[in-house]
């Protein structure tokens, strides 16, 4: 990692390179430079994380910078741009884009299951890990890395039969994230069999993990998205959460959802208001309660009841209520209808691309004696992950190799 940090320094300050290659690369990233007879840059990115497109950003005036025509001022003003919280929001889009490939990708894959019969924390069914490109280095399936190229290794995963449980869902959403941004080739060089380990969490922080381990660098801790809803919609891009049981285990009944992990690939204009305005997720733990605590005011729903209910709003069931029901069940419909839970769009395996609503309500089915909380995960998606692409794509425009 030192040697990439490294080569990016040289790469920002080689008057040979620095100047085309990084601002080619802001440029592409959506910011408009202009050069002028000044001493002084003028950066104005803007709020770009707020937009819901990168052309609607540009429209809005947002990611334009004018540079002195000195080149050494004028590279020391595209190193500083880097830095810049409007370049991470411009990066965001790439991300956002990549992770809803990804998503869509692995929910396609009927091959890749939940937990069933199978040997071992992650199942790679009869074809075995080797066939699928994937080596096991922990027993009981606790850890795997690729085997060969980790395109093919993430390839199992879209195409091939897998079993795992939601944690490794995550894992494996956040890595297939990098693979769509990335690209097959460069997905392939940039990274090390270790640093795309996955298996249980706690097996991650014993390796080179860029999610977890020795590589993951410098963590984002915002477990109830203060600072993201306060950054905006783009900013949620890719980051990986869960939905987590309040209470303590004694009060589950289906072990098998006790939580939900998600990785976020999309966040409407009216979510991302609501989050701003209450302040991050702490507040929609408080509606999750109250959702849970009226929901104890209806039964007999039957199988799937409360997601046929409230989510699907299955007018049959919905007919079967009594009147006193149906006054609960509008309130629960007035609660839901809060844009966050209708906005905010999660991938989670193996329920797929849907929106945060649906798993609470979901979730009220499945363990009816707790609520559920909502929380961001530690994510490098805007630190190491981002400098590292950064690093990767000045060492394409260089021409630089690997090894």
């Amino acid at each position: 990692m030192a040697r990439r940090v490294a080569l990016l320094g040289a790469l920002l300050a080689g008057p040979a390179i620095a100047s085309p290659c990084a601002e080619d690369l802001l440029r592409e990233l959506g910011w408009h430079i202009e050069h002028a007879a000044i001493d002084t840059p003028r950066i104005a990115g803007g709020t770009p994380c707020q937009r819901a497109s990168l052309a609607q950003a540009q429209a809005a005036g947002d990611l334009r910078a004018v540079l002195p025509q000195a080149p050494a001022r004028a590279q020391a003003a595209l190193q500083a741009m880097f830095d810049d919280p409007a370049t991470v929001c411009a990066y965001a889009f790439r991300l956002g884009d990549a992770a809803r490939r990804a998503s869509a990708q692995l929910a396609a894959n009927e091959g890749y299951r939940f937990f069933g019969l199978q040997t071992g924390w992650i199942g790679f069914g009869a074809e075995g890990a080797q066939a699928q490109g994937w080596q096991r280095f922990r027993s009981f399936g606790r850890g795997y890395a690729p085997a060969a190229a980790n395109s093919t290794a993430l390839e199992a995963f879209y195409r091939g039969h897998v079993r795992t449980e939601c944690g490794v869902g995550r894992q494996v959403a956040q890595l297939a994230t990098q693979r769509e941004l990335y690209g097959d080739a460069a997905f392939d060089a940039a990274f090390t069999p270790g640093e795309l380990s996955i298996g249980t969490f706690v097996t991650l922080h014993d390796t080179d993990s860029i999610l977890l381990g020795a590589h993951a660098g410098e963590f984002l801790a915002d477990g109830k998205a203060v600072r993201t809803s306060a950054m905006g919609r783009q900013a949620f891009m890719g980051v990986p959460g869960f939905i987590e049981h309040a209470f303590s285990k004694r009060f589950l009944d289906d072990i098998s959802n006790q939580a939900e992990n998600f990785i976020v690939v999309d966040v409407s204009e009216q979510a991302a208001q609501a989050l701003a305005a209450h302040g991050g997720l702490a507040y929609y733990d408080g509606l999750n309660r109250q959702l849970w605590q009226l929901s104890q005011q209806v039964d007999g729903l039957g199988r799937r009841g409360f997601e046929r209910l409230l989510h699907e709003r299955d007018s049959a069931l919905r007919a079967r209520l009594d009147p006193y029901e149906r006054q609960v069940v509008a309130r629960m419909d007035a609660i839901l209808d809060d844009p966050f839970y209708r906005g905010f769009v999660v991938y989670v395996h193996p329920r797929g691309v849907q929106p945060i609503g649906y798993h609470i309500a979901r979730l009220l089915d499945r363990n009816p004696r707790t609520p559920y909380t909502i929380d961001l995960a530690l994510h490098n998606l805007h630190t190491t992950l981002y400098r590292r692409w950064i690093d990767e794509r000045l060492r394409q425009c260089a021409g630089a190799t690997y090894r």
